[in-house]
């Protein structure tokens, strides 16, 4: 489950150069659940996904969309831009 995006300087480059969004997800959740999820919710082809756990416990997913789809559209719905 998706907690909450990150707008921080490093996810917006990253959201601009590599059309990949920054995303806090629960513990329990794995790359194929994260998958899903980003493609269920915001109706898009998600291309890779890397996770990992921050040093205060929480679980970051990296999810890189397909080319056909903008990560800064789903970025303006979800207030980051």
């Amino acid at each position: 489950m998706i907690r909450e995006s990150i707008s921080t300087e490093k996810s917006v480059r990253l959201l601009e150069s590599n059309n990949t969004l920054v995303l806090i997800v629960d513990r329990d959740d794995n790359k194929t659940t994260v998958k899903r999820e980003v493609e269920k919710t915001f109706n898009v082809k998600v291309e890779k996904v890397n996770i990992l756990i921050t040093p205060n416990g929480e679980k970051k997913a990296y999810v890189k969309l397909s080319p056909e789809f903008k990560a800064s559209d789903i970025a303006q719905k979800l207030g980051i831009l």
